[in-house]
């Protein structure tokens, strides 16, 4: 059974840092593209970050500010995300293609809530 589990959001002031965790199953991380989405009220999810075979690639949005990262002895994926905005305020889910073309993500957590004040 596929697990993702996110850990790590929370209330930050615009201009500071969260580091966000999702953590899964040794079977699925080690061939999986792994991606963060995030969803905010009223619109829709979209891809934030996304990394495959050492490659990493980020929505315009964030680029510069966020970092996507995985630690594969720990299992482990992360979202450094730096000089958050008010904007960027929303659910913020990881996903997995267990295929790892970054394609069809079949897997999800549950979700984290990020909160940015002004």
């Amino acid at each position: 059974q596929v697990q993702l589990v996110e850990s790590g959001g929370g209330s930050v002031q615009a201009g500071g840092s969260l580091t966000l965790s999702c953590a899964t199953s040794p079977h699925t991380y080690s061939r999986s593209c792994m991606g963060w989405f995030r969803q905010a009220p009223g619109k829709e999810r979209e891809g934030v970050a996304f990394i495959a075979s050492g490659r990493t690639s980020y929505a315009g949005s964030v680029k510069g500010r966020f970092t996507i990262s995985r630690d594969n002895a720990k299992n482990t994926l992360y979202l450094h995300m730096n000089s958050l905005k008010p904007e960027d305020t929303a659910m913020y889910y990881c996903a997995a293609d267990s295929l790892g073309r970054c394609i069809d993500f079949g897997y999800w957590g549950q979700g984290t809530q990020v909160t940015v004040s002004s």
